[in-house]
Order: C-alpha cells, then sequence, then structure tokens
C-alpha cells in the first residue's frame, strides 16, 4: 500500500478496459486507490515485483506470483471471436514460417503457442517482437498482435486468425485474457465497491463510446459482441484448462 495509505492499481489503456475503469475516472474510490497505466506485460511485472497492489492483468502471469487473488466478477473475456487478439498474416496458416509475438502481451503470447501446436498444428519460428514489428509482418512472417493496433492490423492483413474464436472453437469455452487480481488479501468492502465501479461504465456502455471517437472500429459492438465482461463459471472453467495447459509452455 502506498504512502497515501491507498491501494495502488495498474490498469491498460487500452479501449477494451475503457469500461471497466469508467467509474475510476468519474471519481469512484478516488479516496481508495491510485489508478496506474501501463501496457499488460508492465502491469503484470509491477504486480509480480509487489510495485502495485491489484492490477487488470494478462492471467498468464497467476503462475509467476507467490500470490494470486482474482476479485470482482469483472474480466477482459471472450465468448466467441475478440477482433482485437489475432495472428495476422499475407498468407494462409500452413505457409507461416516465422511468428512474430506481440511484445506487450503475456497471455496472447502464451495461447498463441497453445493453439498453433494444438489446435492449428503448425510450427513456425517464434520470435520476441520488437516495437515496430507490425511493419514486418508481411511474405510468411505472420504476427500475434493485440489491443488497439490489432484493431487497426484487421485493415491492413487479408488473413485474420482469431484467438477467442479459436480457443472457442478447440475447447468448446470462452476465454479470459485479463482479470484483476491482487497479491495480497483485500477486505471485501474494498472488493465489493471495486466490482461496482466497474458495473459502472458497464451500465452506461454508450456514454463510454462517446467519449472515446474511434473510426477504426465500431466500440459499440466491440463492447457488446466482442468483449465479454462477465466472469463467469465458464469463464473459470476456461481459465482453469488454459493455466492447465499453460504449464506445458512455462
Amino acid at each position: 500500500m502506498n504512502r497515501q495509505n491507498r491501494i495502488s492499481v495498474g490498469a491498460v489503456s487500452y479501449l477494451n478496459t475503457k469500461p471497466l475503469i469508467y467509474g475510476f475516472e468519474q471519481g469512484m474510490m478516488k479516496d481508495r486507490i491510485e489508478l496506474l497505466f501501463d501496457y499488460p506485460s508492465r502491469i503484470a511485472a509491477s504486480l509480480q515485483q509487489d510495485k502495485i497492489d491489484v492490477g487488470l492483468v494478462p492471467v498468464a502471469i497467476i503462475p509467476h506470483l507467490r500470490e494470486a487473488h482474482i476479485i470482482t466478477d469483472y474480466c477482459i473475456g471472450a465468448e466467441d471471436a475478440v477482433a482485437s487478439v489475432c495472428l495476422f498474416s499475407e498468407v494462409p496458416l500452413e505457409q507461416i514460417e516465422q511468428v512474430l509475438l506481440d511484445y506487450q502481451s503475456r497471455t496472447s503470447v502464451a495461447l498463441a503457442r497453445v493453439l498453433l501446436k494444438e489446435y492449428w498444428n503448425i510450427n513456425p519460428q517464434l520470435t520476441a517482437a520488437p516495437e515496430d514489428f507490425r511493419n514486418h509482418i508481411r511474405g510468411t512472417t505472420a504476427g500475434v498482435v493485440i489491443g488497439d493496433r490489432a484493431l487497426e492490423q484487421r485493415k491492413i492483413s487479408p488473413y485474420i486468425y482469431d484467438f477467442g474464436e479459436a480457443w472457442k472453437a478447440y475447447t468448446g469455452l470462452p476465454f479470459v485474457f485479463a482479470a484483476w487480481i491482487s497479491n495480497k488479501p483485500l477486505d471485501e468492502d474494498f472488493i465489493r465497491h471495486f466490482s461496482n465501479a466497474n458495473r459502472y461504465g458497464l451500465d452506461r456502455i454508450d456514454e463510454v463510446v462517446a467519449k472515446h471517437p474511434y473510426p477504426v472500429f465500431d466500440l459499440k459492438k466491440y463492447y457488446t459482441q466482442h468483449i465479454s465482461y462477465a466472469l463467469t463459471d465458464l469463464k473459470r472453467q476456461g481459465l482453469a484448462l488454459f493455466l492447465e495447459k499453460l504449464r506445458k509452455y512455462i
């Protein structure tokens, strides 16, 4: 906990998090939390290093935490196609020779390994990507791109393989990309208010969309048809299966 006696909370400033953090941006819990922003892998590292208390983090970090407590009933998940976590390519799957892995991600990179080997049954060279890697998605080199940049990449790459859709086809279960995770126990009153703040934005999707004009993709559709925010029992089953599979790739 920081010097101001507030809980430090790390989140991602991607468009898909906007409904979850809208309540905080409207002043909810301002006396109880300090909200910090970065990209997913850095938020995960901060949680792992105890630099923050709670993070909306890639679920692939869970096995690496000394303590991992999923708080609230909300997450960044998908029941089917997620639109913003995809493998992009100029050629069909069977012609891909190399896959560039998004440096901003942990869960999506781990999920890529599972899907490439177990579902798509291909074995391309996997390469950690530099910051400007989208310029290198060409020929037989594909790339895993996440977040807002993936929504942009949809207008560029002719072949798009959606990870949410592929996981559902492979397992029959929805997928959890990120969840609110604390690295220490938190009291129930805090968790209840935190959940209420999450729900505030989800109940006001039209307001959230209006505050973030985005000509690249229909955000109303994105928030209501692609991203699925409720952390349901089925999503928890999908998460448990993913973490089980992840043991082979750690």
